[in-house]
């Protein structure tokens, strides 16, 4: 059956091939029709699609997988919020994109995603938690996914522009150097820059970028710990919403600013990646910072926010620009079509 391009969730295959295996069932078959000859072209042919399936984009063979992600990729189907929007064919060609992206691109590092669709969610369609969904999904998912290391949250309005490029080698793997933890580098909202019994030799579990306008949650990652169930907890308590919601215009992100500018616990595991290395912004976005370089894209950078093309931006024809220019500069020298 035809796989469906809005299945609720991928999780990479658990089967195990082996080189071994294969050459041993090629040998069987061809000693049973007495041909040794036909035993090195079969061998010669298998090979040659193994090559071919994992150092191209064109899955001739299984990759090799483990059974549990390390990472999680998180996808709203519905950025907005709300309930029940009417969408036109740009809005579903949109999607369409955004979640072919996400699949491929979990599909080819052994990833996991879950596609979140929030058309179905009425519990936020009042005005009591409406764009507070993420804070939700995100203790959802790591229920869904108990044994998974790491979750992506990526907004509707991404596009993922280097997939061949793995978040461990991109910075997982060196956080360390990857990332600043204090606000002198960089701080557009002008919070407190250091709280006093703040200690940044703690492990990184929470891992966010600044924009123009503060902390950037359109892309951003979370380590499973006991220290995120605690956050997440707190980012989402009744009691606090219910004080301070009239004056947070952004929501989610102006909450867990809140938190970080008043908590040394969580300031001293969060962790700040410069805006292009996993957000970066394209023309139009932040125009009152259209001269400053770190936060709009350039060529080879990983993803693409679109963010706030809802705005009186395209889209649509934003979406259909970076996903022609990603094909076009990832694509091999040596595919000619």
């Amino acid at each position: 059956m035809e796989e469906k391009l809005y299945d609720s969730h991928f999780k990479p295959s658990s089967s195990r091939y082996s080189w071994t295996r294969l050459t041993d069932k090629v040998k069987s078959i061809t000693q049973r029709a007495g041909d040794s000859s036909t035993y090195h072209k079969i061998l010669i042919g298998v090979a040659t699609l193994l090559f071919l399936s994992l150092f191209t984009q064109v899955p001739f063979l299984p990759h090799f997988r483990t059974a549990s992600p390390k990472v999680v990729i998180i996808l709203a189907a519905n950025e907005g919020g709300g309930v029940l929007k009417w969408k036109g064919p740009q809005d579903w060609s949109i999607e369409r994109s955004s979640i072919a992206n996400k699949k491929n691109y979990a599909k080819q590092h052994g990833y996991a995603l879950t596609i979140k669709d929030m058309t179905v969610k009425k519990r936020y369609s009042h005005e009591w938690r409406e764009s507070w969904e993420k804070v939700d999904l995100m203790k959802q998912t790591m229920r869904q996914f108990p044994e998974a290391e790491w979750f992506w949250w990526l907004d509707l309005h991404t596009f993922i522009m280097e997939p061949g490029l793995s978040l461990e080698d991109h910075f997982l793997n060196d956080l360390d150097n990857a990332t600043y933890r204090t606000l002198d580098h960089f701080n557009p909202l002008a919070l407190p820059e250091d709280l006093p019994y703040v200690d940044y030799t703690k492990q990184i579990d929470l891992i966010v970028t600044q924009d123009c306008g503060g902390f950037n949650l359109g892309s951003f990652l979370m380590r499973r710990s006991s220290w995120s169930e605690m956050l997440l907890d707190a980012w989402w308590d009744p009691a606090l919403y219910e004080q301070m919601h009239m004056e947070w215009e952004h929501k989610e992100q102006d909450a867990l600013e809140t938190l970080y500018s008043t908590s040394p616990w969580v300031r001293e595991r969060t962790a700040f990646l410069p805006l292009r290395k996993i957000n970066a912004f394209p023309p139009g976005a932040c125009s009152d910072n259209a001269d400053d370089p770190q936060y709009f894209y350039r060529h080879h950078d990983f993803v693409i926010n679109m963010a706030g093309c809802e705005y009186g931006r395209d889209c649509w024809g934003e979406m259909e620009h970076y996903k022609s220019l990603s094909k076009r500069l990832t694509r091999p020298w040596w595919h000619f079509w």
